[in-house]
């Protein structure tokens, strides 16, 4: 490993970038997050919170980190990064208060609206360890096809 001592860390980051293979702006979002506080590092350690959206918090104080941990409690989520950089900004600029992250962390996100996760483990049982992630997706797409028909089905003759 090569140590570079340099007062400019522009040219310190380049060259580390350089060595590593890392862009410089990576190497300055890996030492931004020497700024947050540890329950919030641990979360990023933990994959709790995204890197980059760990790097923009990073640009909140120790007590407004604090107050962000009592919003992502509050409102069970951790932020995106749009939340992030809106909090940033905010903190930034006019100030930040408790009440301005629990209106931001009690947004519902796109992800959470438009996505449904089934975990690999759930759905194994239920198909033969041949089938790939698409064969499962076709079969559980059909089967639902299925569902909805007969429902419907089902409606029509109970009128």
């Amino acid at each position: 490993m090569v140590i570079l001592v340099c007062s400019d860390k522009n040219a310190a980051s380049n060259f580390q970038g350089e060595e590593t293979g890392v862009s410089r702006n990576q190497i300055q979002r890996y030492i931004r997050l020497t700024n947050l506080i540890p329950e919030i590092l641990d979360m990023v350690d933990n994959k709790q919170i995204g890197f980059n959206p760990a790097a923009e918090l990073s640009f909140l104080d120790e007590n407004q980190q604090r107050q962000l941990l009592e919003a992502m409690d509050f409102s069970q989520s951790t932020p995106s990064l749009g939340q992030a950089q809106r909090m940033k900004k905010l903190a930034l600029n006019e100030g930040i208060t408790h009440e301005d992250m629990n209106v931001i962390m009690s947004e519902e996100k796109k992800s959470d609206v438009d996505r449904v996760t089934l975990k690999n483990d759930v759905l194994k049982k239920y198909f033969p360890k041949s089938y790939t992630p698409k064969q499962m997706e076709d079969t559980i797409v059909k089967l639902l096809d299925q569902w909805q028909k007969k429902r419907l089905h089902d409606h029509n003759i109970g009128e």
